[in-house]
């Protein structure tokens, strides 16, 4: 096991770190805990230090923007009922993201291809204000912990932020090449990964701000710890294209675990997820493994692969492997289950106490996120081939599935109490669906 842990300060320019996991072979049952009382806005806030950093130069963004490829595997004609009750069809182009807003989940901001970013009613789709003054895809979009900022970013690494209630901006700042973007969830501090391998985190609108040196390679995605009330660390996970995966100290500005050669994955992380706690993470990467770490030690104690992969026939010279990838993951709240979905259209679903495969359930064309509802063993996908998919993950069996899309869905949200599913797609179209299921 090439593991070790690393300390560096934070850097007063985009300087980063690393860090690793170690584990626990105990730690496998998903508890829900109580959240406790929120923690005061400004106390990751306090803990930074100010920073004196040159802005970079901005780059001129491509004009051209950015076009999606036919997808092979699509389902050539998507043309059918429509299931949504709401279409939000302001966007010229691709839609890439959504996010609600957590406090009233009655406000969507959605992101596209058209360098624009737009905040929304979800009740009747009408226009609140539209986030402007970005040049390139926005690809990244959402609310602050308490709902009153929103923020957008878009590829060439420009984030802003805007105060809700007066619509207006209230914050910018260019970075690198923007890979993730993510709101603290109890502070109002905004975290980013970008190509150059930096994560950066500001304190939201005075703008003090700490860089985490990595890799030599793009931080490809990351997430906050949701720490339980022990700890008094707050903690991020963050993922490298050269497969690599660190554990930050945010207040201190040091990695605590580094996890790299055999313990990391063989090829770039594509997505992160925590359970409820923070004390287990689970990561998945081209490799099309899915590794669960022990927050904690920052060890490796269980390691997914599909089946499909391991039973793939040997390939004749010339003949090139079907690319498959992880491509989102999650936890269960109620059960000791975690579900991967795959970019072949598999969506597994493994059990955690005994580190088994329980369910695999198939999909048309490939998986390109899956959420938990809260409270239930139910797992929604979206896919490529432009539907929404509710699944039973006692049974794997097949809930029900949504229509209405035109192209391949890009990006979804729930709301908290799994009434509505907000997509985005390729159609240029954001679409809201509600929810009903006879055995709620």
């Amino acid at each position: 096991m090439e593991s070790e842990s690393e300390s560096g300060a934070a850097a007063d320019t985009p300087p980063l770190e690393t860090l690793s996991f170690h584990g626990d072979e105990e730690i496998i049952e998903v508890v829900e805990l109580d959240p406790g009382p929120p923690d005061p806005a400004d106390d990751l806030a306090q803990e930074m230090e100010d920073v004196d950093f040159e802005e970079e130069e901005e780059e001129e963004g491509n004009e051209e923007g950015w076009v999606l490829e036919p997808q092979e595997g699509v389902v050539g004609s998507m043309e059918g009922p429509d299931d949504s009750e709401v279409t939000f069809a302001l966007h010229s182009a691709s839609v890439f993201c959504v996010s609600l807003d957590p406090k009233t989940n009655t406000l969507a901001v959605t992101g596209g291809e058209d360098d624009k970013a737009f905040v929304w009613r979800l009740s009747d789709g009408e226009l609140l204000f539209e986030c402007a003054g970005h040049k390139d895809s926005v690809t990244c979009a959402g609310f602050s912990h308490d709902s009153t900022l929103v923020a957008t970013g878009d590829m060439s690494g420009l984030l802003k932020v805007w105060q809700v209630d007066t619509k207006e901006e209230v914050w910018s700042f260019e970075a690198g090449d923007l890979e993730w973007m993510e709101w603290h969830p109890r502070a109002p501090v905004l975290l980013a990964g970008t190509a150059d391998g930096n994560t950066w985190m500001w304190k939201v609108p005075n703008g003090d701000c700490k860089t985490f040196q990595g890799p030599n390679c793009p931080a490809t995605c990351g997430r906050v710890l949701p720490d339980g009330e022990s700890s008094s660390r707050k903690r991020a996970v963050v993922g490298y294209e050269d497969g690599t995966i660190r554990i930050w100290d945010l207040k201190q500005g040091n990695s605590i675990h580094v996890l790299k050669g055999t313990e990391g994955h063989q090829g770039p992380l594509t997505c992160v997820a925590t359970n409820q706690d923070g004390s287990l993470i689970l990561t998945g990467s081209v490799d099309c493994q899915a590794k669960l770490v022990s927050a904690t030690t920052g060890k490796v104690v269980g390691v997914f692969r599909p089946e499909t992969v391991a039973s793939q026939p040997n390939l004749g010279e010339g003949e090139e492997s079907e690319s498959n990838s992880v491509e989102s993951l999650g936890f269960c709240s109620v059960m000791p289950l975690a579900a991967v979905g795959y970019l072949d259209g598999t969506l597994a679903i493994y059990d955690l106490s005994t580190q088994t495969l329980r369910h695999q359930c198939q999909h048309q064309s490939g998986i390109v996120q899956l959420l938990w509802e809260a409270g239930t063993a139910v797992v929604y996908t979206c896919s490529l081939d432009g539907i929404v998919r509710l699944w039973d993950a006692r049974t794997g069996r097949l809930l029900t599935d949504y229509r209405g899309h035109t192209a391949e869905i890009l990006d979804f949200a729930l709301s908290k109490d799994a009434s509505l599913v907000v997509t985005t797609s390729g159609d240029h179209k954001a679409k809201v669906f509600c929810v009903q299921r006879p055995d709620r």
